[in-house]
């Protein structure tokens, strides 16, 4: 079974193109999943998604389709923090590891997950290695105060296959925006989300309320889901369909960060430790974060 019939509907331009319902996505997505799709069909379906733009109804179904094929992060009762990290670091340094040891520091569960789609960004998963934190080869439990982090492809394989499409055509496709939605875990978790763009800023905002999921939401470092150390972004929180803002932007010019490090792993890892340990500070606008996301998940 194919997803032709599909295609022909988001495929026929950006005015031609008519959106899927939430049902009709979900099953679509599940295809892909479940890897019932050519290669041909997943290019398709990618560029015309590209195209086209995805409506908070579609991503919705997406979700749901993820959601119940996904191979998750068993939790138990701890209070649970996901950091999607896809996007890693070009020009500032990947502080997502450090955003999940302080948080971990103060005894909540942190999932990390994430894979490689760019070759010349330093991965999370690189520096969480040098932190000596290897990735999970399966599906793991994570308790409190520990830190796991799962390839992308342990959660599920058809999930990284969409993800690699980047690599061969170079443009991402709403599987980037669906790893930054989905909650991986076996329980609730407030997932710690990311944009780059504005856009993405309104659709994702649409979908989180749309699905009552638990969020924070903000615009990340380099795409990251963590807060840039020179400027503190808005951050937005959403909870059973409710919005609320709960850190404003800074205004004025960046800070200047001392000793801030080289973008590799290592550089990276040491600044981390140097943190932990008390030697440096907590860049402010991460502490920032490191509070709104521990009120919401330790009331």
């Amino acid at each position: 079974m194919g997803i032709g019939h599909y295609i022909k509907d988001i495929g026929r331009g950006k005015d031609g193109a008519r959106a899927l319902g939430r049902a009709q996505s979900a099953d679509l997505m599940g295809l892909i999943l479940d890897q019932q799709v050519s290669d041909l069909e997943l290019g398709a379906f990618c560029i015309a998604m590209r195209i086209k733009g995805e409506t908070a109804e579609e991503m919705a179904g997406f979700l749901d389709a993820t959601h119940a094929r996904l191979d998750k992060v068993h939790t138990g009762q701890a209070p649970t923090v996901v950091l999607p990290s896809y996007n890693g670091a070009r020009k500032l340094p990947v502080f997502t590891p450090l955003l999940a040891l302080l948080l971990a520091r103060e005894g909540v569960a942190v999932v990390v997950h994430g894979t490689a789609t760019e070759d010349k960004r330093v991965s999370s998963q690189a520096v969480l290695a040098e932190l000596g934190l290897a990735a999970s080869g399966h599906p793991p439990s994570v308790n409190a105060g520990e830190v796991v982090f799962v390839p992308t492809g342990i959660l599920n394989a058809g999930l990284e296959r969409l993800l690699s499409v980047r690599r061969v055509v170079g443009l991402r496709n709403p599987g980037h925006s669906l790893v930054k939605l989905m909650n991986p875990c076996d329980g609730p978790a407030l997932v710690v989300s990311s944009y780059t763009h504005p856009e993405y800023l309104l659709s994702m905002s649409a979908t989180f309320a749309l699905t009552g999921q638990h969020a924070l939401l903000l615009r990340g470092t380099e795409g990251e889901s963590v807060a840039d150390a020179r400027r503190t972004p808005a951050m937005d929180v959403f909870k059973d369909g409710q919005t609320r803002r709960v850190q404003p932007p800074q205004e004025g010019s960046l800070v200047q960060v001392p000793n801030l490090p080289a973008t590799d792993a290592l550089a990276t890892a040491a600044f981390v430790q140097r943190v932990l340990q008390g030697d440096l500070p907590v860049p402010g606008a991460i502490a920032l974060q490191v509070q709104h996301i521990l009120h919401e998940v330790k009331p």
